[in-house]
């Protein structure tokens, strides 16, 4: 009974999200009209995505920094006290291990971007 109230559940929520989707696309909310002021642009959307991605992992790298610095700072006043070192040094290493993940996926997202884009070229 609890399953066929979650899936009946779902089909309602489903059903009113793909109602919404079909009457948002055939709605005319005046694009053309709006188009010629808003000046968007007509760059490639891969080109687009790529930096997105780029200023995203960008931004996780500052925090990981932040995160070691946060490290150093807490072992730095930790005036001897073991517990404290020894919180900051499992801090730094969550930092650094964060950093690594975050280039490498810098790393990977560059190379399948920059081949995706020379391949639909």
């Amino acid at each position: 009974m609890k399953k066929l109230v979650i899936f009946a559940m779902m089909a309602v929520v489903f059903s009113l999200a793909f109602a919404t989707v079909v009457q948002a696309a055939t709605l005319d909310i005046g694009s053309g009209f709006i188009s010629n002021d808003i000046a968007l642009g007509n760059k490639d959307p891969r080109s687009m995505v790529a930096k997105i991605i780029n200023v995203l992992l960008g931004f996780l790298g500052v925090i990981a920094i932040i995160i070691i610095l946060l490290g150093g700072f807490k072992w730095m006043t930790a005036a001897g006290n073991e517990d404290k070192i020894a919180e900051s040094k499992k801090l730094m290493a969550a930092g650094i291990i964060g950093l690594i993940i975050i280039l490498s996926a810098w790393g990977i997202t560059k190379f399948v971007l920059e081949n995706l884009i020379q391949a639909t070229q």
